[in-house]
């Protein structure tokens, strides 16, 4: 029996890539799943394909989506929050509704679905959340306006929790993956490192989401690379720019 056997999970962005695949990983391993995402047509086929799942359509750019979401689900066990959006965005080509558009799914989305699970979570003393953030968070980076800000600020929120909730009960972790194979990386042109395909990122989650460890970055040595940006000077990271 896995630690995930008869347990409830809310997985939010589930209809493809990770999250579907995240879906299927945790059904393996005896989870009742309850899936999110704006398409329903999708999430129906998700759930039809999988023992003990429903489906609960929800737009994260809507609060009163994802109150009614919430109102309809009740109480879970954990949440995985895996709701991406993604445009490679340079600042010589500014698109302000595009970065918002990306902020809102990625950062103001989970924002919204926190504050209708959380609550609930402290008030039990029990609960796992999991929010799903990306190496590309950890710095800044060209073409990534929206996408890296919004991932960089989703790590905050979670390290905040993490602090917030100690002896609550509650569980937070970070999980921050590379290159994942997806309909999003397709837009973009140059070539990604150790790109994973969804099945092997969403293993590497489930094993995450086993531990109580708050961050996990993969893949490795692709993540060390991306930390060990830390450690070198402006004059080294900004050369020539």
């Amino acid at each position: 029996m896995s630690s995930f056997d008869g347990k409830t999970y809310w997985i939010v962005g589930a209809s493809e890539g990770l999250g579907r695949a995240l879906a299927r990983a945790l059904s393996r391993h005896g989870a009742h799943l309850i899936l999110s995402a704006r398409n329903a047509d999708r999430l129906g086929d998700i759930c039809a394909a999988l023992p003990n799942a429903r489906s609960v359509p929800c737009d994260v750019t809507n609060l009163d989506s994802v109150r009614d979401a919430a109102a309809r689900i009740g109480q879970v066990d954990g949440l995985v929050y895996n709701a991406g959006a993604y445009d490679p965005l340079r600042s010589t080509e500014w698109k302000t509704e595009s970065a918002l558009a990306i902020s809102d799914v990625n950062y103001s989305g989970a924002v919204r679905v926190l504050g209708e699970t959380v609550p609930g979570f402290v008030q039990v003393g029990r609960g796992d959340i999991t929010l799903i953030g990306s190496l590309a968070g950890y710095h800044g980076l060209p073409a990534a306006i929206g996408y890296g800000s919004s991932k960089a600020a989703l790590i905050s929120l979670a390290e905040t929790m993490r602090h917030d909730l100690a002896g609550t009960g509650v569980t937070v972790r970070i999980v921050n993956p590379g290159f994942i194979k997806t309909r999003l990386t397709e837009k973009n042109k140059f070539r990604m490192p150790m790109l994973m395909t969804p099945e092997d990122a969403a293993e590497r989650v489930v094993k995450a989401m086993s531990r109580r460890r708050f961050r996990t970055d993969f893949p490795a040595p692709f993540s060390w690379v991306v930390r060990l940006i830390d450690y070198l000077p402006d004059l080294l990271v900004y050369r020539g720019r």
